[in-house]
């Protein structure tokens, strides 16, 4: 790490979109590793789940908060900044499913774009008027930047084109705290990572997807020829790299975070049968992997993502912590073993029947 001493050090977070999957997970982290007070905002949509954060109120009494609420709602944010005496917002808050996005893009350019607008103006007016030191980090993904060939790597200088609804509005968002860095001298960092995996991911998503319809005896529906390439990142590795980027990073910066495991989605769902049919063998005796179908693919599908993090490694000393393999099985292992927090969500998943056709 070329830093060798700790250029920000947060005391008061707001974690925005906290009790959602990869947000419970960085408030969870940080609450172990700092002393650091976390204030938690969310608006417990339908991937907003507060049992994600059970026990943290009893554990950190005097270090966790938690507020419901929208980030659209610019006077709530503005009062929860000041109230708090936030130094740094680490902006989660989105919605995130592209499936969802193609059947309703208005809620992602009202969540993404305009929630993180009214984030941006309460930071200025909030916290930047204090005069300490602070900052805002923006949490965005490897879609912004569209679909890769068969070989190359995204990296903090690809250019933009994104394809989806969801990828576009999380574009104008990270557009958006540049311009407010350039512009404002907002202190900012942002990264763009590859597909998040592990504990409290929201049920719509393939991992999770393909492990409950597979224990519900249901066809795993894999899009197109299902050659489609993914580069899968752990949650507690991304987590552990936010926290480096938020400490550490140059202010203005950005770092791209990917877990250097590209895999087809064919070849992912085979793996997970592999391990349920090891884990929690079917009753018949035979694979899940006879469950696979292949279905009309989603309109407007990336092709390929890849991260090169090489940034992030060689500035601040990051890598995961997780190869592959044995990430997946305690992923696995973890859904297995919460099977009352599955039941609680499957409702809000539309028990995971087909969506994003684009025939609303």
């Amino acid at each position: 790490m070329t830093a060798t001493a700790e250029l920000f050090q947060p005391t008061a977070i707001l974690v925005t979109g906290g009790a959602g999957f990869i947000g419970t997970n960085f408030v969870r982290l940080i609450l172990e590793e700092s002393e650091a007070k976390v204030i938690v905002l969310d608006a417990l949509t339908y991937a907003g789940n507060l049992p994600n954060l059970q026990g943290l109120d009893a554990s950190y009494p005097e270090r966790f908060t938690f507020v419901e609420g929208d980030i659209c709602d610019a006077k709530l944010v503005a009062e929860t900044m000041s109230a708090h005496e936030i130094d740094t917002v680490v902006h989660f808050a989105a919605e995130s499913h592209v499936d969802r996005s193609i059947d309703g893009p208005g809620a992602f350019i009202q969540t993404n774009v305009m929630g993180t607008y009214h984030l941006l103006e309460a930071f200025r007016d909030q916290v930047m008027i204090r005069d300490v030191p602070c900052r805002f980090h923006h949490v965005s993904t490897d879609e912004v930047f569209g679909s890769l060939g068969d070989t190359g790597y995204f990296d903090e200088a690809t250019a933009y084109d994104p394809s989806s609804p969801y990828s576009a509005s999380k574009a104008a968002s990270d557009h958006l705290v540049r311009a407010w860095h350039r512009t404002f001298g907002v202190p900012m960092t942002l990264s763009n990572c590859s597909n998040n995996y592990g504990a409290y991911q929201f049920p719509e998503k393939l991992i999770p997807v393909m492990i409950f319809k597979a224990l519900a005896e249901e066809p795993l529906p894999v899009y197109g020829d299902g050659m489609n390439v993914r580069d899968w990142l752990h949650v507690d590795d991304h987590c552990r790299a936010i926290w480096k980027v938020l400490r550490f990073g140059r202010n203005g910066d950005t770092y791209t975070v990917g877990g250097d495991a590209e895999k087809t989605n064919i070849s992912l769902v085979k793996t997970l049968c592999k391990l349920l049919d090891r884990l929690r063998p079917r009753d018949n005796g035979t694979s899940y992997e006879e469950l696979i179908s292949f279905v009309t693919d989603r309109p407007g599908h990336d092709r390929r993502y890849a991260i090169d993090a090489t940034k992030l490694k060689d500035d601040l000393g990051w890598k995961p912590q997780f190869g592959f393999a044995d990430g997946l099985e305690q992923t696995v292992k973890w859904y297995l073993d919460n099977q009352e927090w599955v039941q609680a969500l499957r409702d809000r998943a539309q028990n995971f029947s087909r969506i994003g056709l684009g025939k609303n």
